[in-house]
């Protein structure tokens, strides 16, 4: 049986979703006996490869890459999957909604209005931070914040032995 094709994507987020990802442990061993990891954050791979059997997003849509991103991935894997309250339902990142992207990106970056904060040099925010099913399907949610090791290997391991994975009660828990 041909590896697994898998990649793993970080948007808006803390990075606490692929920690728990590591936090897999010894079960790594098996993951990469049966997967390859073709672009990740974790990886030196600079453009998302066609052809992915499985992706894991963490993170919330918050600006014109990660939209972009997101809409190429799409197109390009065969289960997209949104890993962590924050590609589930924007959480944290949703916080800056109601606030001006002029006036975050001047208190983040610089006290005045600094040449360099124009399209192209920080991706424009988009007007909300939004969880990636308001923008494309995505056919598993995996929620947690970040989601434990244990459910997400719950997840991967039937997708690495070509079953359906079963998500149910405590594995749907948020937070």
């Amino acid at each position: 049986m041909p590896k697994l094709r898998v990649a793993t994507v970080w948007f808006s987020g803390c990075s606490g979703c692929h920690m728990s990802f590591l936090d897999l442990d010894e079960r790594l061993l098996e993951f990469a006996e049966r997967a390859e990891l073709v672009f990740s954050p974790i990886v030196d791979i600079k453009e998302f490869p066609e052809n992915v059997d499985v992706v894991l997003i963490e993170g919330a849509v918050g600006n014109t890459e990660h939209l972009r991103m997101l809409l190429e991935i799409r197109k390009k894997a065969k289960i997209l999957v949104a890993l962590g309250d924050c590609a589930v339902t924007g959480n944290v990142p949703s916080l800056r909604n109601p606030l001006p992207r002029e006036e975050v990106l001047r208190t983040v970056y610089a006290k005045e209005d600094p040449p360099g904060l124009e399209e192209g040099k920080v991706p424009k925010f988009l007007p909300q931070a939004l969880p990636l099913h308001a923008v494309v399907p995505v056919d598993y949610f995996l929620p947690g914040c970040p989601p434990p090791a244990d459910r997400i290997w719950k997840f991967l391991r039937p997708v690495l032995l070509g079953q359906k994975p079963e998500l149910s009660g405590p594995d749907l828990k948020f937070g």
